[in-house]
């Protein structure tokens, strides 16, 4: 007898929608057929309702252990189930200690495990100080490492310098994993941030002028030329601009292992929005013009995008108040909006195929990572999906936030497609506005070479 049956949902699938039974044993799918015809302890009636795999979140950043007054593990990722998501992968930076050696992984290990609602995946640091730990970080599980080409607004994670990166690529590659980076010119940030307050020009408007498209695309290239010396798989998190997503599909093109993250806040937002939203906007890479947005959502629907992640960063509402914009903290609260900014700004308004936007949030992270057993409503694999009404539209509300502080830039912003429920491995984790704890949360780990192609 199965455990479950989803019966009648369209399956949102890489070969496209199509309306089917999901039978589900073990925390696993078993069955997918026009109609499952055993028997299960239990069934859902998904008619009218379309299946997406379960999203799969490469970049939050959660602050716990250390700063769960931020935001937290609970918090983080109820909010991530309520959006339909059934994995994250937490960024090393933000908790306290960061994750740059065994203890600190240990540390952060044990609080995911403790709070988390969903499946999770630990991302290690890349610094100047830590390369002898990269070893016993990878021996622990590390999805990869993360280093940041820029300073990273904290004191105990600086950024790397060329030849760190370089000997830290090399070093990562022999391990077998992955770097990701933030990829700003130090150089260029820094000088153009320290004429603008020499100055007095502290605005919002200052802050766009001191971090333009070109100090991302000084540090994409150095990046890329990085991997293609050391054999590094590459990971680019949040680009901004179209044009930074040219660059680096170009050197994929010629041979580079690398793959392309931007995220909602860029496709949903541009510049002038800042005027308006004010330090609930601010983040790095900033917000791009009208036209930046505009070629970015071109490479989505080209292809050449291959994962969109959060970057979800909040922080205490007093850390985004003052007059100087330079010393305002920097990030989106963001992780329950993702499957809606793509639904609403990419399937509804751009023709975004339903499978593509799949793939973008589920399958191409899972497999580009791999996870083997994740990211697609397939035979064998996790089953991690979410029945979402694309029928119905919502307008955010400080009230539907799971987030320690309720507040987001898409507060008052309507979205197509109410998630009426997510499932971890054949367990409900939300459902009616309510989060349910799993039976047991797992450290997912790459199991395939994170090689492959999504």
């Amino acid at each position: 007898m199965l455990e479950l049956i989803v019966r009648g949902g369209k399956l949102v699938t890489p070969e496209g929608v199509r309306q089917a039974d999901l039978g589900i044993s073990g925390g696993q799918i078993v069955r997918v057929a026009p109609e499952v015809a055993e028997p299960a302890r239990q069934e859902i009636n998904a008619s009218g309702l379309h299946v997406f795999p379960g999203l799969v979140d490469v970049h939050v950043h959660f602050n716990e252990p250390g700063q769960a007054h931020w935001e937290g593990i609970a918090s983080g990722s109820a909010a991530l189930a309520a959006g339909g998501g059934t994995a994250f992968f937490d960024m090393p930076l933000n908790s306290l200690p960061c994750t740059l050696d065994g203890p600190s992984f240990d540390q952060k290990l044990s609080a995911m495990q403790a709070h988390s609602h969903t499946d999770f995946a630990l991302w290690g640091g890349l610094t100047p100080n830590n390369l002898q730990h990269m070893p016993d970080l990878a021996e622990r599980g590390v999805i990869g490492f993360k280093a940041f080409m820029c300073n990273s607004g904290l004191p105990q994670f600086p950024a790397c310098d060329d030849a760190t990166l370089y000997v830290g690529m090399r070093l990562a590659a022999q391990l077998g994993l992955p770097v990701a980076v933030h990829a700003e010119s130090e150089a260029l940030t820094a000088y153009l941030a320290q004429q603008k307050r020499q100055q007095g020009q502290t605005t919002w408007r200052d802050y766009l002028d001191s971090r333009p498209v070109y100090t991302e695309l000084e540090a994409i290239q150095r990046a890329l030329l990085f991997a293609r010396e050391t054999g590094c798989r590459l990971h680019i998190v949040h680009i901004s601009s179209g044009a930074g997503v040219v660059m680096a599909a170009e050197a994929r093109a010629k041979g580079v292992d690398v793959s392309l993250e931007t995220c909602p806040h860029y496709l949903a937002f541009t510049a002038e929005d800042l005027e308006r939203l004010g330090a609930l906007g601010k983040c790095a890479p900033p917000f791009r013009s009208e036209l930046q947005r505009t070629l970015l959502w071109v490479q989505v629907l080209q292809g050449q995008v291959d994962i969109i992640g959060s970057d979800h960063s909040p922080s205490p509402p007093e850390m985004k108040q003052g007059h100087d914009f330079f010393s305002l903290w920097g990030g989106i609260a963001g992780v329950q909006s993702t499957l809606g900014v793509l639904l609403s700004e990419g399937w509804r308004q751009r023709g975004l195929a339903l499978e593509r936007l799949a793939a973008l949030l589920a399958a191409n992270p899972a497999k580009r990572f791999g996870l083997a057993q994740k990211g697609r409503l397939a035979e064998g694999y996790d089953a991690d999906f979410a029945l979402v009404d694309l029928g119905q539209t919502y307008t955010l509300r400080q009230e539907d936030l799971f987030y320690r502080h309720p507040i987001s830039p898409y507060l008052g912003r309507t979205f197509v497609g109410v998630v009426q429920e997510t499932w971890l491995r054949g367990q409900r984790v939300y459902a009616g506005g309510k989060i349910e704890k799993p039976r047991g949360v797992r450290l997912l780990k790459g199991t395939i070479p994170f090689g492959t192609e999504p």
